[in-house]
């Protein structure tokens, strides 16, 4: 019985110590506070979420050699720049790519950018070397995923010449259990996202790009 509490106590400890420390700087992990409250492309589509997390990094280099590895993200394309082997152990069949292709340049409304092979998000906003957003959720089989899901990235050039980019998830709930589903999964993205983040900027900082379109 005593081990018992022991436990109780200590898991509802790291529970505490999780929601009061590390969970608000994973939803804003790198970012201001402009950055993190201020509006990005894509609010509009879910107004008033459940949840969202801003997370951002600096790149040195333009938003014109940043843009192209941000066009060609998805499954079946440039890959997601993250822990492949991760996304590879649930069937994603990601391959993160190390150049530029000219072939996945091209993004319009109403694309699809997958996460997996069964997986895709619809394009919802593209502004050539300014910002992609897309839009959708993951199902559960046969079951609609519990929430809607916007997933924005967003470049802001800097006086010095470098690029902040940012990376913002928000989700609106449509069923009442949707945050036991998606509390977990933000922590999971949290790791995946900071990687992809610096995949990107290692990725945009060794190689020059000519600008796109």
């Amino acid at each position: 019985m005593r081990h018992r509490y022991v436990v109780m106590t200590t898991l509802a400890g790291a529970g505490a110590a999780y929601m009061l420390l590390a969970r608000p700087w994973h939803l804003r992990w790198g970012a201001t506070d402009q950055e993190s409250c201020g509006p990005l492309p894509g609010d509009d589509l879910l107004a008033n979420p459940d949840l969202s997390a801003t997370r951002a990094i600096t790149v040195r280099a333009s938003p014109d050699e940043v843009w192209p590895w941000i066009a060609q993200l998805g499954q079946g394309r440039g890959g997601l720049y993250s822990y492949d082997f991760l996304e590879n152990l649930i069937g994603c069949r990601i391959h993160s790519a190390n150049r530029i292709v000219p072939e996945w340049q091209t993004l319009e409304v109403g694309d699809q950018v997958k996460l997996h092979p069964e997986v895709p998000l619809e394009v919802a906003v593209v502004e050539p070397r300014g910002a992609l957003v897309v839009r959708g959720g993951v199902p559960m089989g046969n079951t609609p995923p519990p929430y809607d899901f916007t997933w924005a990235f967003v470049l802001r050039e800097q006086p010095d010449g470098t690029t902040r980019l940012l990376v913002r998830e928000r989700y609106a709930y449509t069923k009442k259990w949707a945050p036991l589903l998606v509390e977990p999964v933000e922590a999971i993205s949290f790791v995946m996202s900071q990687k992809m983040l610096r995949g990107i900027k290692s990725r945009a900082e060794s190689t020059t790009v000519l600008p796109v379109g």
